[in-house]
């Protein structure tokens, strides 16, 4: 599991057009991850497009949104196109990358039940550093709360300044 404070694990993923997405791709910028269970259920639908709502003031941030689960690339493409969602949805069919960022199932007690991506979102920044995290968090707060932590960062250092 990624700690706060220390750089975030790189992963590589397809996104909904078949591409290779990496993490370290976007050093530079800051990164909001956030993962789902399943496309085109209700609860997805309200976190995904909580982020497409607030995406102009994620974007204001130098920032970029990515989506995970382990739907297929497929199924992505589809709910995307469906949504009207302005970034990338990654696909994690074995969950290797949501098991690495402990997202993988949820926990009923003390027994972990390996069903689903939990839903979660991470906060990485410009230098590749995990910022803030929620494993298991609401869909609609998702946005609110990962946007806040992006909003909370000091200023980068502009290239042109």
């Amino acid at each position: 599991m990624p700690t706060l404070g220390k750089a975030a694990p790189d992963f590589e993923l397809r996104n909904q057009d078949g591409d290779a997405v990496k993490l370290s791709d976007y050093r530079g910028r800051r990164v909001i991850i956030f993962a789902f269970p399943k496309a085109n259920t209700m609860g997805c639908n309200n976190q995904a497009c909580s982020f497409r709502d607030a995406f102009p003031q994620i974007e204001a941030q130098n920032a970029v949104v990515l989506g995970v689960s382990s739907d297929s690339v497929e199924v992505l493409s589809g709910w995307k196109r469906r949504q009207r969602l302005q970034y990338d949805l990654l696909s994690d069919p074995d969950h290797k990358m949501l098991d690495a960022w402990d997202a993988w199932g949820f926990s009923i007690f003390i027994l972990k039940l390996p069903i689903s991506a939990t839903r979660s979102y991470w906060v990485i920044d410009e230098n590749g550093i995990l910022v803030d995290q929620q494993i298991g968090v609401r869909p609609k707060e998702s946005a609110r709360k990962a946007l806040a932590a992006v909003e909370g960062l000091p200023e980068a250092p502009r290239a042109d300044a």
